[in-house]
């Protein structure tokens, strides 16, 4: 039942004591932090330990080491920020049903954001990505092109910096990773169909600048879109669409 008592290790105390002095803006962005040897007799460590820290922080973007002049504070972007959730997830996100379950979280809300934000030119974005979905199908596509493009609209108007990264981080998975399972979803019989029209649902809900509306819709298609998933994912179960 009980697992043995870890100490920590002290360069993550240290890693955890720089990560603060930034939070609480004591340290800023360009700032020179002391050399591992001024460090270690500050804090009455060894400099192995700093140097272990030091390495760590790097690695998580927080500080650049430059040879010969010393260790910086970085400039924190959104970009910086993700890019370890990005490399965790790559890393741990062997499920696909993990994804979607995520994108239900971040997708119904970002469409009530858009819904209440969206400038007219973020609404003719998501509506040129409805028809460049009609137009893929047209000429014998899956219109799984135009439908990425309409996530990435929808997300783009709700004019929240993060969401729009965590979109692209989220996408990059689905379009590498599982492209072809998500290639199957748009062969299920009546799917392309089906797909634009609950996308148009969202986008007439947007445009009409009703939040609930639109998170609602947004969240009915995606569930739609992970119990079909699951189906194919099962292999001996036969899809079927109801009629929209």
């Amino acid at each position: 039942m009980f697992r043995p008592v870890r100490t920590r290790k002290v360069y993550e105390e240290i890693v955890d004591q720089i990560k603060q002095l930034i939070i609480d803006g004591k340290l800023q962005p360009g700032d020179k932090l002391l050399s591992e040897r001024e460090l270690s007799e500050k804090l009455n460590v060894s400099r192995a330990s700093v140097r272990e820290a030091f390495s760590a922080l790097e690695m998580m973007g927080v500080i650049t080491i430059r040879p010969g002049e010393g260790s910086f504070v970085r400039q924190v972007s959104f970009q910086g920020m993700l890019e370890p959730l990005s490399f965790f997830m790559q890393l741990e996100t062997n499920d696909i049903m993990y994804l979607l379950e995520v994108r239900k979280i971040i997708e119904s809300e970002t469409a009530a954001l858009a819904a209440v934000r969206a400038t007219p030119q973020d609404l003719g974005a998501i509506h040129r990505a409805l028809n460049e979905m009609l137009e893929e199908v047209a000429a014998g596509g899956l219109g799984d092109v135009g439908d990425t493009a309409f996530h990435f609209a929808v997300a783009r108007a709700a004019n929240n910096p993060v969401i729009n990264q965590l979109m692209s981080t989220i996408a990059d998975l689905m379009k590498g990773t599982y492209r072809a399972t998500r290639q199957k979803l748009f062969l299920v019989q009546d799917m392309t169909r089906v797909i634009h029209n609950q996308h148009l649902e969202i986008y007439n809900a947007i445009a009409n600048n009703d939040p609930y509306l639109a998170r609602m819709k947004m969240k009915e298609h995606l569930v739609r879109v992970e119990e079909n998933t699951l189906h194919i994912k099962n292999d001996n179960i036969t899809l079927h669409v109801k009629n929209q």
